[in-house]
């Protein structure tokens, strides 16, 4: 079994989507460096993350990054315990150039290297928070991002069970797509909470979906909602494809954008309470742990604290959206527990945190 210093310190490599990033982390609590180079120009004019431009993008800078990371922390290789990177989920292409920068890193230092669940960093991301004092187990996790929208149940380091998620579009996909609908900058959800901020959330109702499980989620039914609401519906043709039709779509002339906006939040961050209370209800979570983009949101942290009698956590704004320091925070716990990844393991485009990771 390894043996793991109190005081580890791990290189760490984040490249699931659209952000090349790398960090320093000592003890699973301590930043020495936290770099992220942000892909968010070159996606803008597609509104939304083109998978093949990430990966050619990833390419291109993650030597700069990982030596800018080391570099910032003022260590050399020599210093460190172990390096880690994404393995899953994520763009299978993008998750590959840090998985094999990573491999490479591993046989030239000799040092052990951890495929590390990105879901599961995202929660770690809460250990990097000064405040968060460690809550007693189980705790409620509700990942929230572009990519995911997750519940589980965190019953100690490295076991989860996967209560729920949603079952088409994540909460960020829908604020990405209303934002692009809306003529708002990508990404859409901070761009959507700023326009309601000027907006009436009753303007519009919304639906809020019910799905057959009671700790799933569904927004693609009010991004489509959204749509009829404020587009001109144009006639269908005889001839008119009914699939793959490409007609752009143009917004009603008496449209309030930022009524629109108001009532789009309002309605997502309503499901997302809702579900969240009714699992923290019945598996009788110590506290809820906010995590992933979305939880930059200011009115869904607002309704989780009201909505919760219990402590609600969430990193601070740096560490919400992808960044390689909550992959390293993950890492320590593995690293702690003996593990380490053999390296002819594979990038896992899919890779559910039900799963045993420490396996």
């Amino acid at each position: 079994m390894l043996q793991c210093p109190v005081m580890s310190t791990i290189l760490a490599i984040e490249t699931s989507c659209d952000e090349t990033a790398a960090a320093v982390v000592r003890a699973g609590r301590h930043m020495l460096s936290n770099v992220v180079a942000s892909q968010i120009d070159l996606h803008a004019p597609y509104g939304g993350v083109f998978p093949e431009v990430a990966s050619r993008a990833h390419a291109e800078v993650i030597s700069a990054v990982v030596a800018q990371a080391m570099s910032a922390a003022g260590i050399d290789y020599a210093d460190l315990d172990a390096l880690a990177v994404t393995q899953g989920p994520g763009l299978v292409g993008s998750l590959l150039v840090g998985v094999n920068f990573a491999k490479g890193l591993a046989l030239a230092t000799g040092l052990p290297l951890l495929g590390i669940n990105h879901l599961e960093g995202h929660i770690y991301a809460l250990w990097l928070a000064p405040d968060f004092d460690r809550p007693a187990f189980p705790l409620l996790a509700l990942i929230v991002s572009g990519g995911h929208s997750e519940l589980a149940l965190m019953k100690r380091h490295g076991v989860y069970q996967r209560l729920g998620g949603t079952i088409d579009d994540a909460a960020g996909e829908a604020f990405d797509k209303v934002g692009r609908l809306l003529g708002l900058p990508f990404p859409g959800g901070p761009a959507i909470e700023k326009a309601a901020r000027g907006g009436d959330a009753s303007a519009y109702r919304f639906p809020r979906a019910k799905t057959d499980s009671p700790y799933d989620f569904s927004f693609s039914g009010l991004k489509t909602a959204v749509m009829r609401a404020v587009t001109v519906q144009p006639s269908r043709g005889r001839n008119q494809r009914r699939r793959g039709d490409e007609r752009k779509v143009a917004l009603r002339d008496d449209v309030h954008i930022p009524d629109v906006a108001a009532s789009f939040q309002d309605a997502l961050t309503d499901a997302l309470v809702t579900t969240t209370y009714r699992a923290a209800r019945d598996f009788d979570a110590q506290a809820l742990l906010l995590t992933g983009g979305v939880s930059a949101n200011t009115p869904l942290r607002q309704k989780l604290e009201v909505a919760l009698d219990l402590p609600v956590y969430y990193p601070p704004l740096p560490l919400c959206t992808d960044n390689a320091a909550m992959i390293g925070a993950a890492a320590y716990f593995r690293l702690r527990a003996g593990l380490r990844s053999p390296l002819d393991f594979e990038a896992r485009a899919n890779w559910r945190l039900s799963e045993d990771v420490y396996a």
